[in-house]
């Protein structure tokens, strides 16, 4: 998977390209090759885009917005599209759910990887099918049930 990473906030405690990787390519249920952009942004940023593409207000954890190859003809490489991450959020939530920060970082990864592949969590057979989805992945990678306890 090529993964283009772009940092645009000045929170320090960032995982690693290497990391950001890993946790992609583990929620990733397509074909080799595919093509992903990654932005971790500030909480300004971060609610900017919450507002104009979800109508909703402050920043958000994850926004994933996925690309329909339909718009792009041609394109040979499998665009999932971009993800932008809210650092401030996700170290925010971490310490609040009492989790470790990379944990809750893989955990945001994984769900939005989800995302860009058509899984959702609007209807409760949806958020049934996603967690659990998102629970097994996060397990073979080593990390606790998001949802559950420890």
């Amino acid at each position: 998977m090529a993964l283009d990473l772009q940092i645009e906030t000045g929170a320090g405690d960032v995982p690693s390209a290497v990391d950001f990787q890993r946790w992609a390519e583990a929620a990733w249920r397509g074909e080799a090759g595919a093509e992903l952009t990654l932005r971790l942004v500030d909480e300004a940023e971060s609610a900017g885009l919450n507002r104009t593409y979800r109508g909703k207000s402050g920043p958000t954890n994850v926004l994933s917005f996925p690309v329909d190859a339909g718009d792009l003809p041609g394109l040979e490489l499998p665009l999932l599209g971009d993800l932008v991450i809210c650092a401030p959020v996700v170290a925010r939530e971490a310490a609040e759910q009492d989790k470790t920060a990379e944990a809750h970082w893989a955990h945001m990864v994984v769900h939005g990887m989800l995302h860009l592949q058509g899984y959702d969590h609007l209807e409760p057979a949806q958020a049934v099918e996603m967690e659990s989805l998102e629970t097994d992945i996060l397990r073979r990678l080593g990390y606790p049930d998001p949802y559950g306890e420890g």
